[in-house]
């Protein structure tokens, strides 16, 4: 079975001023000790997530598992790790089909009904949120707080991730609810190094 590391974090290009700013925090976050990172951009533009995720894998190499979020087609053409979906996105299934069964899937959900869905397909993990309000989504979903948290720890054995509004004020709380590992954004972003080493400080 996948082991998450603690801190899952994700680079969300609305975060950050322009490519090169995204790709100096990948690169800090790895200095800190992440081992994993997601890349997510929703602006659609395909040229521009392939030639950030072609650079984003030649700054940290081969010791960090890159998730492409959305788009299973550009993680096979940047030789990442695996692809992360959401509810909107194409099925865990028919992702499957196209990553193969080598790489890694995680599925968002935001309910008990989508994480018991998401639990009986290939998915190697099953993200839940948002826990907490969250500001880096327009349109976010209700929050499940921790209890949701709790709830999705008893639905399934397969490593979950909690997103959503955490940060290094709660995510000791979070894990102590059930989570493997907490995804962060918005905490990471100043100070990408430092703020990292303090998740890690917090979440072992």
């Amino acid at each position: 079975m996948l082991v998450l590391p603690r801190l899952y974090a994700i680079l969300d290009t609305n975060c950050f001023p322009d490519a090169e700013a995204l790709l100096s925090a990948a690169h800090e976050f790895t200095l800190a000790g992440c081992t994993l990172l997601q890349y997510r951009n929703k602006s659609g533009n395909a040229r521009v997530m392939l030639e950030h995720a072609r650079e984003l894998k030649k700054r940290v190499g081969n010791s960090v598992t890159l998730i492409m979020n959305d788009r299973a087609d550009l993680c096979l053409v940047a030789d990442f790790n695996g692809v992360h979906v959401g509810q909107d996105d194409l099925s865990a299934e028919s992702v499957r089909k196209i990553i193969g069964p080598n790489r890694v899937l995680g599925v968002s959900t935001h309910n008990p009904e989508q994480l018991g869905e998401a639990d009986l397909t290939s998915a190697d993990y099953l993200a839940i949120g948002p826990v907490f309000a969250t500001t880096s989504k327009e349109k976010p979903d209700p929050v499940v707080g921790l209890e949701g948290v709790r709830r999705a720890r008893t639905l399934t054995s397969k490593p979950l991730v909690a997103i959503g509004g955490i940060t290094r004020a709660n995510a000791a709380s979070v894990i102590e609810a059930g989570a493997d590992s907490v995804a962060v954004i918005s905490d990471l972003i100043r100070d990408p190094r430092k703020s990292a080493e303090e998740f890690f400080r917090i979440l072992r």
